[in-house]
């Protein structure tokens, strides 16, 4: 059963994010300090994702897969994309994976994987972790902790970028956002599944809470 102080933090969270997009989460640490009347927000996301390739075909670079996340559920405003499988911006080009923050519809940056090379591996997993982070009137967007067959391990340094913001926090952040706007862009048949497995956010207290609801964004029949 939850205890009391462990409520009350949860249901602290969902005032911050709202139940326009509900950010279901439950609280992993056991001992808790309590909130009182100190304001809690935001400051960095974690979404935990995995993406299964069924028979991937090297000569017409199936499949192109590409994910999204955004500090604000407005995504004209401001979010970051990933494309798997080939560069959208500002050429085209196959194979690899790469990173782009967007505002307004137009691509304002870039960052690309070391690895280039195109999906080739049957019933692949891939995972990796989409990041953002807010501090000191500077926003980061990255990919960590990525790991495939294809392209080894991947993230870091080579798939970030910083962008200035004037958000102070990440309050308006809605996992659904990711979930709707991320996809198969094309060779869907080649793909078993794109999931969001998990979601964790830090406050600015220190506090971590973690979402571990699986949410399927492609499932082939």
């Amino acid at each position: 059963m939850r205890s009391p102080r462990s409520a009350q933090f949860a249901g602290r969270l969902l005032q911050i994010v709202s139940p326009f997009c509900l950010f279901l989460v439950v609280v992993f640490a056991t001992h808790r300090t309590a909130l009182g009347t100190c304001p809690v927000s935001i400051v960095s996301v974690e979404e935990d994702w995995e993406l299964v390739v069924g028979e991937p075909d090297t000569d017409t670079l199936a499949p192109q897969v590409t994910t999204v996340f955004a500090p604000v559920h407005d995504t004209d405003v401001l979010y970051a994309a990933v494309d798997f499988n080939h560069h959208s911006q500002f050429e085209f080009a196959s194979g690899g994976i790469q990173l782009q923050v967007w505002s307004n519809n137009e691509a304002l940056f870039t960052s690309e994987s070391h690895a280039s090379g195109k999906l080739h591996v049957d019933n692949e997993h891939i995972t990796w972790t989409q990041r953002m982070s807010v501090e000191d009137g500077n926003l980061t967007f990255s990919i960590i902790n990525g790991q495939s067959q294809t392209w080894g391990a991947f993230g870091g340094g080579e798939l970030s970028v910083q962008v200035p913001t004037s958000l102070n926090n990440l309050n308006d952040y809605r996992p659904c956002v990711s979930t709707q706007n991320s996809g198969i862009g094309f060779a869907s048949n080649r793909v078993q599944s794109l999931t969001l497995k998990k979601v964790r956010a830090t406050l600015s207290n220190g506090e971590i809470l973690e979402d571990s609801n699986v949410k399927s964004v492609f499932l082939h029949n």
